[in-house]
């Protein structure tokens, strides 16, 4: 987007509706649009908004077969074309979703994964795979091909609430899968660099990541905590369309998007209508809610640090989680109260409850404890509790640590897992267990965490101990034997990632261009 946006979702010479010429089926082929008058670019962004290197970038699209080699340079093309005119739209985008790329998708879901309303397994629809997405491909481009409703059910949180998931069919999986990859070939050329959930390349880490060296090497003195109430569930769906055809001129392509977000929802058998909201768990709504949320958050908060920030800030938004450092505490403010208002022209609202603005930084203790007020307040986000530490020699460094209800509800997971599973030879035991410490090391083990990832563990042996003793009035088990087991069945607790800084730096490569 241009440095002259302006608040609404649309700038100077933008359309919103689609124009279409009729003419060829050029991949890039593209409507242009009058550009607004553009201000300028600064030499260097902050931290957050570094993009991948390039390296890194194309090594997402690493080739493997002849085909996929003919699909990513028709997607190439697009990507070009996206990256050169950020105000093109795309008039034809149908035809890259192909039989092969309806195969790749496939291939890359879940074989055990839940069936939606219709029961269709992933075995059952690889019986027959070609002919069945020859017949798919056939309904989707001729208009015959009716999205399914998803089908809900609800997961627990760790503060006990539950999470709706939508699960789609296996059909409308392999569809919005293939969708999705293409339409990433333009997103991701428009998208922010402080925009990291669920896009290629960019794991939770890297957003931890970018929002410690950002802490740490930026003047931040004050965080915001921002939590935006039920996000998914409250998507505008006519400001979500609005936003898609502002790079989106394929009717074929806007009629599909629209027929996943009114396909509705099933609960115990019976159909509702969704008239706004995205199901959480649908391949296509992770990408859907970064274009509303790019829209509605990334370019406004952007311009609003550019025009109206006196100090420094920084920005990090995974999916629908954000924190905003700020520099003066009166900017925060100011942000805060500008978001509310900002949300509230399209549907979405935070959560007074749980969104917070604290002291947090290299200063923050000290200016507290001269004011009396003790510690500085933490913050969580995406798993670990962010807190103001200090290093050997007493300067500030950023303490993360694994988040203290996400642990426990955890390990009460596996305590009740390990109750159905006792009766199971303890090889079995062992090679589960095993993969449930090595999946929360590989997620958690992060420098300055050695001490939960070491009591994870240690009380993962301790439920697999009592587990064992109960298999029998008779057990002969000790806890000589049982660290034995430990030993041999339990990877140990070691970090697995490197420092922020080394990390981030390696994927930017020391550059920071404002996207």
């Amino acid at each position: 987007m241009p440095a002259q946006w302006q608040g609404g979702p649309f700038g100077e010479g933008e359309s919103r509706t689609p124009e279409t010429n009729g003419r060829g089926k050029s991949d890039s082929r593209v409507v242009p649009v009058k550009l607004v008058n553009n201000t300028g670019r600064p030499v260097a962004g902050l931290v957050e908004e570094r993009r991948l290197a390039k390296g890194n970038m194309d090594q997402q699209n690493a080739s493997r077969t002849l085909s996929r080699d003919d699909a990513s340079s028709a997607l190439d093309r697009v990507r070009q074309a996206a990256r050169k005119d950020k105000k093109a739209r795309f008039t034809a985008l149908l035809h890259h979703v192909d039989v092969d790329r309806l195969r790749r998708a496939y291939w890359a879901i879940n074989p055990k994964a839940a069936t939606g309303v219709d029961g269709v397994t992933w075995g059952a629809y690889g019986q027959d795979l070609e002919a069945n997405l020859a017949a798919l491909h056939a309904r989707l481009h001729r208009g015959a091909y009716r999205a399914s409703p998803s089908r809900r059910v609800y997961i627990p949180k760790p503060d006990g609430r539950q999470r709706p998931l939508g699960i789609a069919t296996l059909e409308d999986k392999i569809v919005q899968r293939a969708m999705v990859e293409v339409l990433n070939a333009i997103y991701e050329e428009d998208f922010l660099g402080f925009s990291y959930g669920f896009r290629p390349g960019r794991s939770p880490h890297d957003a931890l990541d970018a929002l410690a060296v950002g802490i740490e090497k930026r003047k931040v003195n004050w965080v915001l905590d921002a939590d935006i109430r039920g996000f998914y569930d409250a998507i505008d769906h006519e400001w979500l369309i609005k936003f898609v055809e502002h790079r989106i001129a394929d009717k074929r392509v806007l009629r599909l998007i629209q027929k996943w977000l009114n396909a509705g929802v099933v609960e115990d058998g019976s159909w509702s209508t969704s008239e706004e909201g995205a199901p959480q768990g649908g391949s296509a709504s992770p990408l859907l809610a970064n274009i509303y949320l790019h829209y509605v958050l990334d370019l406004w908060a952007r311009q609003w640090r550019r025009r109206q920030a006196h100090g420094e800030m920084i920005i990090v938004r995974f999916a629908d989680d954000v924190v905003v450092g700020f520099q003066y505490r009166s900017d925060a403010k100011q942000f805060h109260k500008d978001l509310v208002e900002r949300f509230a022209k399209f549907n979405l609202e935070l959560h007074a409850e749980k969104t917070r603005l604290i002291e947090f930084g290299r200063f923050a203790a000290e200016n507290r404890r001269r004011r009396r007020l003790g510690r500085p307040e933490t913050f969580a986000f995406l798993g670990f509790t962010h807190i103001c530490g200090k290093t050997r020699e007493g300067r500030f460094a950023l303490r993360r640590k694994t988040i203290t209800k996400r642990m426990a509800a955890k390990l009460s997971e596996v305590k009740a897992l390990l109750r159905q599973r006792r009766h199971l030879p303890i090889p079995e035991q062992g090679k589960w267990l095993g993969s449930v410490v090595r999946g929360h090391t590989a997620y958690y083990a992060v420098p300055g965490n050695i001490a939960a990832v070491a009591a994870f563990r240690k009380q993962v042996t301790r439920h697999w101990f009592n587990a064992l003793r109960r298999r029998s009035q008779r057990h002969r088990l000790t806890w000589e034997r049982m660290r034995r087991l430990e030993a041999k069945w339990l990877p140990a607790a070691q970090i697995t990632h490197p420092w922020p800084n080394a990390r981030f730096d390696a994927r930017t490569q020391g550059r920071s261009p404002v996207r």
